[in-house]
Order: structure tokens, then sequence, then C-alpha cells
């Protein structure tokens, strides 16, 4: 069967005003729409239209589980979504963060409840007992950081800068796990010093395309308090500098920190909320579970290639995961397609006008407006002014 589905917008201070309120057609408002999300997180379900009634998507799932989700998907993930799609306006950089990998997030998740910590407390690192493996898909320009970087770019970073010598002592001498342990733990003062001489540096350019300019912006532009030095700034020092263009995709596994510098993407993660953070947030930062979980190995970023300029049927960006997948389809204006998925699916449609018919039922979607599919429901697609869609599902 077919619903309408309509996302929740999520206000965060570093979100953008206009992107999401255009995708939606309606008028900015007076606070940040930072992300679009579709699904049943009990954070900010999405809103289905289903049998006479407009109810939160989790709620409609309890009710109807059988109707909503496949036998094979609750039995392996329980009576709700597995994943979550959202799109995002990344005005400011996001914090620094990484996600546990199942077995560290079942230990953990047990551990705070025997604890007797409240899942909704600021000081909570497991909420719940899901990983959170990520896929992202550019929708224009998009900067972010992406795991430890390798040694030689490192070297040739911090080597022009003469207060960022002790770092390439330390990794030189300790590897760079030991090497990151010591910022985390470094007192302001020593902060301080690696920090502040880069602050004397000339305003930079803003050149899209050049990783340098993040180099100069991290310490200028997000240093806020000289009195609490962030040691989430020397990661833009350390970690991978990513700039994606449109329609490129990339994977982010468990342990790897990351963080969203600029731009808007599609992101489809798996149903979870269980965040270490590293820096560049006022939020509660465990250091030492952080160090515990992170992955310090160098990396070397695989990014997904974007469907061919004319490929009109579904590209699927590879993820090595089961909680979803993640596919879009550019439809030109005119052009119909037939499409079916044995498990719940959800359907956004980005860009101009799509029909979706499911035997008698048929919607139309306008760009930000989405549907929501039962198990096996074969559908019809039909494009009007050319779309962009998005597909995401489990396995």
């Amino acid at each position: 069967m077919l619903y309408r589905l309509h996302g929740t917008i999520q206000p965060y201070a570093w979100g953008g005003h206009d992107y999401i309120p255009q995708l939606l057609r309606r008028e900015p408002g007076n606070k940040p729409a930072a992300e679009l999300w579709f699904g049943d997180h009990p954070q900010a379900p999405s809103t289905i239209e289903a049998d006479g009634r407009q109810l939160p998507l989790d709620a409609w799932i309890a009710e109807n589980p059988a109707r909503a989700l496949s036998a094979q998907s609750r039995q392996r993930f329980g009576d709700r979504l597995p994943f979550l799609l959202k799109i995002l306006d990344v005005r400011l950089p996001l914090s620094i963060q990484l996600h546990p990998d199942k077995a560290q997030a079942e230990a953990g998740y047990a551990r705070e409840e025997a604890a007797g910590i409240a899942r909704d407390a600021a000081t909570r690192n497991y909420p719940d007992d899901n990983h959170k493996p990520e896929s992202m898909i550019a929708l224009g320009d998009f900067w972010l950081l992406h795991g430890f970087a390798p040694l030689d770019t490192i070297y040739r970073r911090i080597d022009s800068r003469p207060s960022l010598a002790p770092l390439a002592a330390l990794i030189s001498a300790h590897g760079l796990l030991d090497a990151y342990t010591r910022i985390m733990q470094a007192t302001p003062a020593t902060l301080a010093a690696w920090l502040d001489p880069l602050f004397a540096r000339p305003a930079p350019q803003d050149v899209s395309t050049d990783p340098a300019y993040w180099l100069h912006y991290a310490p200028r532009a997000i240093h806020i308090d000289p009195a609490r030095p962030d040691p989430g700034l020397l990661s833009f020092y350390l970690f991978n500098i990513v700039y994606m263009k449109e329609g490129e995709g990339i994977f982010q596994r468990a342990r790897l920190p990351h963080a969203y510098l600029r731009g808007q993407n599609i992101e489809l993660m798996a149903a979870s909320n269980n965040v270490l953070r590293a820096g560049l947030t006022p939020k509660h930062i465990d250091i030492g579970e952080l160090l515990r979980i992170v992955d310090a190995n160098p990396v070397n970023p695989a990014i997904l290639a974007p469907p061919a300029p004319h490929e009109h049927a579904p590209h699927v960006y590879p993820a090595p995961v089961d909680d979803y997948t993640l596919t879009t389809i550019r439809l030109p204006d005119g052009m119909n397609l037939p499409l079916a998925n044995p498990e719940a699916t959800i359907l956004l449609n980005l860009e101009g006008r799509l029909r979706v018919t499911a035997g008698e039922d048929s919607l139309e979607l306008r760009s930000g407006e989405a549907a929501y599919l039962t198990p096996g429901t074969p559908v019809h697609l039909d494009a009007h002014e050319g779309c962009y869609i998005v597909i995401a599902s489990n396995r």
C-alpha cells in the first residue's frame, strides 16, 4: 500500500535558513532549518496519512506492525524502521563525532542502563543499543572531515605551522592514537600554545574547492572562546578534508571520526542516536569513552561515483550494512518506470512532480514530499518536469 509521508524539520543552530524551506516551497522562518527527517525515530517522527488520519509514523507502525514491516525485518530489527532518511543543510560545521559498532553499542547501552542514567540525559552516550553507520550523497558542493589522514598529509600540514611542531614530534614518537589522546587530554594552556599562533594568520579567501581554506577557516571562524581552547580545532590538521561534488557519495563506518562542514546532502543511517563527540560543540564530550572506541588508523576516503549523466535506472550507493539501502533515480520529463521492493520503503522526491501509482492508489509528490510503501508494494513512477528521487529501504 501507498501512503503520503510528511517530513519533520529539526531547527539545529548550525543549519541554514533557506534550502529546506525552498525545497518545501515555503517561506523561510526565524529558526534554522537544519535537517528534514523521514522515518519513525521517536525524537522527530514523520507524519503519515493513513486510514483517514494523520499520525506520527512510529505510532502508526506500532498499531500496524504486520502491515508496515515485513516479517523478516521485524524478526531482525524489531517493530520499527531500521533506517532514518534525512536532508541536511549545513551552514556551520557540525560537532566532530563518531559512532560505536554494534557490540560496543550493546555493551554501552547495558552499562548506562545499569547505572541508571536517563536515556535523555545530556551525559548519556548510548541512548539505544544500535550501531549508526551512515551514507551520504552531496546535493552540491559539500565539505566534510572523514577519518584520520595519511601521515604524509598530516606532516605536510603541520610542518608549515611552527606552533604545531610538538604534534609532529608526538606522532613520530608515539603514533597517531597516542598523539590524539594527548591532544584530547591537553590542558587549556597547552592547547592555547598550539592554537593561538594560528589565529594571527590573515583572513583567508573563501575558495570553495581548496582544502587549504579549511585549515585557515577552522581556527579563525570556529574558535569562539580563547579562554577555553577546543581540541577539536586540531582535527582539521589530522583528518581528511574531503570535497564532494553533486551526486557523489560516501559511507561512514563505525568508530570513524567525521564532521560535516558545509553544504547540503542526503543522509541515510541506521536508526540510532548513539554519538561520541570530539569537539566543535558545547555538548557533552566523554573523552575517556571517545578514546576507547575511536579508530585512529589513517584512511583514504572512498568517494562513491554518481550515476552517469544519462542514466535513468535506479542507482545504488553501496554500503556494507543490512540496515539500509540507498538508491537514487533521475527521470526526465515524461519518463515512467516500474519499481518494487520486498521491504518497507520511503520514496522522496527532490525535484519536479512525480506521480506514484500503486494499483488504484495514486499520489503526486512535489519537491520535498515523500511516500511510505509497505513491503512488497509494486509502484509505477511517472515524471513531470524531471524528477530526482531518493529511495530508502533495508535489505
